[in-house]
């Protein structure tokens, strides 16, 4: 493992610092996730999941306030969730998470982004069985030793623990990231860098130069996309 989720994270929200964008698709996937259940995070797990990452991208509390007002006020706006899978250059392999009230708009959007950079569209199941669902909680201040110790304390046992430039990054299952936090946070530790479940790869792949170029291309214009909320891949962009 191993993906400088840091890095990775901070790349996404300066590209979109100047439109805002990031911070627009956040607050569609709050609605979404308090409409579904209750709009109050203790009681609706899904919520939860959104504002904690949210928080790693300094989404504006007017933002998430409006959102979840919205789902309160029993806004008649539906979303599908759907996912893409396919193929980038060299057979590199990407998943797409998207929430959209057109699904024929997202899906032709989605396809001409593949195809115009060297990939293409797969069926359902044809990329995400090379892919596990993972919880991915990163924070600063701590070693991996220590990190490992106040998980020890709360009897959680996680997937890895690995120190990345200076932040400890957790990798659990995906039923551990609330427990995971909550271990951190009866220790002290309140802001988290990353915290988020994800798409993680079982085995990353290094493409050519220009290979590269032309898939980075690719996931630009797909996470561009208005009813993207994620694109998950196997290519070690070297971040």
């Amino acid at each position: 493992m191993g993906r400088k989720w840091n890095n990775i994270k901070e790349k996404k929200a300066s590209k979109d610092a100047n439109t805002s964008r990031i911070y627009a698709k956040f607050g569609r996937e709050i609605y979404v996730a308090a409409k579904q259940g209750e709009p109050d995070p203790e009681s609706n797990q899904a919520l939860r999941v959104v504002l904690e990452r949210a928080k790693t991208y300094n989404v504006p509390k007017t933002i998430i306030d409006r959102a979840i007002e919205k789902a309160k006020g029993g806004s008649e706006e539906n979303y599908d969730e759907l996912r893409y899978e396919g193929f980038g250059p060299n057979g590199s392999m990407v998943i797409v998470d998207a929430l959209t009230n057109n699904v024929n708009r997202t899906a032709s959007e989605v396809r001409a982004a593949f195809g115009k950079n060297g990939g293409n569209m797969g069926v359902s199941g044809s990329v995400t069985y090379m892919f596990d669902e993972t919880a991915v909680i990163g924070l600063e201040g701590k070693t991996a030793d220590e990190a490992l110790e106040i998980l020890m304390e709360a009897d959680i046992d996680v997937r890895d623990i690995l120190e990345e430039d200076e932040a400890v990054i957790i990798y659990a299952e995906p039923d551990q990231f609330h427990a995971v936090q909550e271990a951190f946070k009866n220790a002290g530790i309140t802001e988290f860098t990353v915290a988020e479940l994800t798409m993680l790869a079982q085995n990353d792949v290094t493409l050519p130069e220009d290979a590269q170029a032309q898939f980075e291309r690719m996931v630009d214009v797909l996470e561009d996309l208005e009813d993207v909320r994620q694109v998950y891949h196997n290519v070690d962009l070297g971040e």
